[in-house]
């Protein structure tokens, strides 16, 4: 099961460390979609294609287009920079849809109080990340993981770096975050 905390505020270590509070403070899954609209479904990763669950996101959402990426030193080029570049502060136009199959990750993002919550995604876990929010991603100390990435139509996976405030998307991710995201997007 996908785990969540409150980040400390260390940024002088590795990325990929847990960066757990003195005392740890974690979320349960309502508390981080009220704070942040970010949903979570647990999938059948060795036979996601049959997935009931996943089926039915793809249907409802429209998700027609899908790939696979592997983030690792041996698969990823430019390695280092890559890392870097997941794990600045940016948002998207569009939902960012990221399926686990194999490996595990982190997924930062902003709350309501502008507070870091880090995502814990292993095999299995599927996230979907409002368009609009600030957040990132960093590999853990495994160095690994493989993840299918879903979208509508074409994929268009263009960052907007912080600040990036005026873009329709983020006012609009306000908004839904003002209401707590009550009727947004859930499926």
């Amino acid at each position: 099961m996908v785990k969540v905390w409150f980040m400390d505020n260390e940024q002088e270590t590795d990325q990929r460390l847990e960066h757990h509070r003195s005392p740890p403070a974690y979320l349960e899954l309502p508390e981080l979609y009220q704070k942040t609209g970010v949903e979570y479904f647990k999938i059948n990763a060795d036979d996601y294609q049959n997935d009931a669950i996943l089926g039915e996101l793809r249907a409802k959402r429209g998700y027609t287009y899908d790939d696979e990426i592997t983030c690792s030193e041996k698969c990823l080029p430019d390695y280092a920079n890559k890392l870097k570049n997941f794990f600045t502060e940016h948002l998207h136009t569009d939902e960012e849809i990221r399926l686990v199959l194999d490996g595990s990750g982190y997924f930062d993002v902003r709350d309501n109080d502008e507070q870091w919550l880090r995502i814990q995604v292993v095999k299995g876990d599927l996230i979907i990340i409002p368009a609009g929010i600030y957040h990132r991603f960093t590999l853990d100390s495994n160095n690994f993981t493989k993840a299918r990435r879903y979208f509508v139509g074409e994929p268009v996976w263009t960052p907007h770096n912080r600040p990036a405030d005026d873009l329709d998307c983020r006012k609009s991710y306000l908004k839904h975050q003002a209401e707590n995201f009550v009727q947004f997007n859930q499926a």
